[in-house]
């Protein structure tokens, strides 16, 4: 056979095999798509690792919403509420640029600064220097993000923020008003002016005394809570006054044990520095408390030195309550700090003042308004016919008090027992009247 009969032959050998295997692919393409379609409809088919297929292509008995309970299935998203923040611009060195807003506020005589970030948190770790118009340019030397500025005339002042790397300052200055006098109403933006524990030396702020005058006391104080009959008009009702020195409280023991009421600390000012700072445990107690049925009131501890400090804690105490609803009032404890305190040593007509202007400020909210101390400290460092109409809650460890003066709850030991607090508690008589 020539070349050009062998290349014929082998032309036609491969158009019959290329015949042969589109038959087999039609074959098999009706057989799967519905050349069997009974037998598929009726049974399915098998995987190669052995599954019943079904018509559609689906793994017969397989979970089709099980990819839902794969945590891995779908990308992470970010809550709505994160508390990361996102930056739109970096500098040269591609750390983030931030933010900042100034707010500034006068309660007499003096403009108060605060540096806040994106958060609405103070910034610190940075000396801002503000400039008051026609006054200076003062600096942020404890880099707290807080600056204090007192002595200042009455008046409209603008306040502006200096340039610093790495923040975006406000391009226009703030005005503020600074007032002649101290007004007693509550400071609006006294929630920036508070610290927590964690930014200050507990050990050198949280100096309140423990216990009172030992001319005060004597063997004969009850330690547990008393049954007794009423000795006045109104009903007596039995409570405790606590702390973050207590710890935790279970106050569905304490309600079980007949506690009445509780007077709970919501804060204290600085022994050495003057700060406002919150008790780390007030939130806490004041809603088991509540919850458990106690009805509840608070008390702050002062040291302040002057009337602008009083409106300042009252302040804090208002703010800290929110819209909490009180049972008993708002005390200042006014008691001393170990002596070292920066109020011990005020005479009687300052510390006073600081009293009236405290509970005047709580009054001005539409709150009731107390003062705490000891007999001793009612007696010598306070004048009490000066003192403004407030309810006197008394300390004195006796089973009789000595005071002759009025006085509308007695604190009768702070070496009590109570189920449900370790350790000692201050135990107390309300003649109130309270329901």
């Amino acid at each position: 056979m020539d070349s050009k009969g062998k290349k014929i032959g082998i032309l036609i050998v491969l158009c019959t095999l290329l015949v042969v295997m589109a038959a087999v692919v039609v074959v098999n393409y009706k057989r799967f798509m519905g050349g069997d379609s009974k037998a598929a409809n009726e049974k399915g088919a098998m995987s190669a690792s052995g599954q019943m297929i079904e018509p559609d292509g689906r793994v017969h008995g397989v979970d089709l919403s099980a990819f839902l309970k794969d945590s891995s299935f779908f990308d992470a998203e970010t809550p709505n509420n994160s508390s990361q923040t996102t930056y739109d611009e970096v500098d040269e060195n591609g750390e983030p640029v931030r933010n900042l807003t100034l707010l500034a506020s006068s309660a007499e005589r003096d403009i108060r600064v605060k540096i806040i970030d994106e958060k609405g948190e103070p910034v610190s770790g940075q000396e801002f220097m503000v400039e008051v118009a026609d006054t200076g340019v003062y600096a942020d030397e404890d880099q707290d993000g807080v600056i204090l500025i007192s002595d200042i005339k009455p008046g409209d002042y603008k306040v502006s923020l200096g340039e610093l790397p790495g923040f975006h300052v406000p391009a226009d200055p703030v005005t503020v008003n600074v007032k002649s006098i101290v007004s007693y109403s509550v400071i609006d933006d006294i929630s920036y002016f508070v610290y927590s524990e964690s930014e200050v030396d507990v050990a050198k702020e949280d100096t309140q005394q423990d216990g009172i005058d030992s001319e005060d006391e004597d063997d004969s104080q009850y330690t547990a809570l008393l049954d007794m009959e009423d000795e006045r008009d109104n009903a007596v009702s039995l409570g405790i006054d606590v702390s973050k020195w207590n710890g935790e409280i279970d106050w569905e023991i304490v309600k079980a044990e007949g506690v009445d009421f509780a007077i709970i600390r919501c804060g204290y000012r600085g022994s050495s520095s003057g700060r406002l700072i919150e008790d780390p445990y007030f939130y806490k107690n004041l809603t088991g408390a509540k919850k458990a049925g106690i009805k509840v009131g608070v008390y702050f501890f002062t040291q302040a030195t002057d009337l602008l400090e009083a409106v300042e804690e009252a302040s804090m105490a208002v703010k800290l309550i929110g819209d909490t609803k009180l049972d008993y009032p708002i005390f200042i404890d006014t008691e001393g700090a170990g002596g070292n305190g920066r109020a011990d040593q005020l005479d009687p007509a300052t510390r006073t003042a600081v009293v009236n202007a405290f509970c005047q400020t709580v009054q001005n909210a539409q709150l009731e308004a107390g003062v705490y101390a000891s007999r001793n400290w009612y007696l010598n460092n306070l004048n009490m016919d000066e003192l403004n109409p407030m309810k006197i809650w008394l300390a004195e460890y006796r089973q009789t008090p000595e005071y002759e003066g009025a006085y509308d709850m007695w604190q009768y030991t702070s070496s009590g027992s109570v189920a449900g607090i370790e350790g000692r508690v201050d135990l107390n008589i309300s003649y109130l009247g309270i329901e």
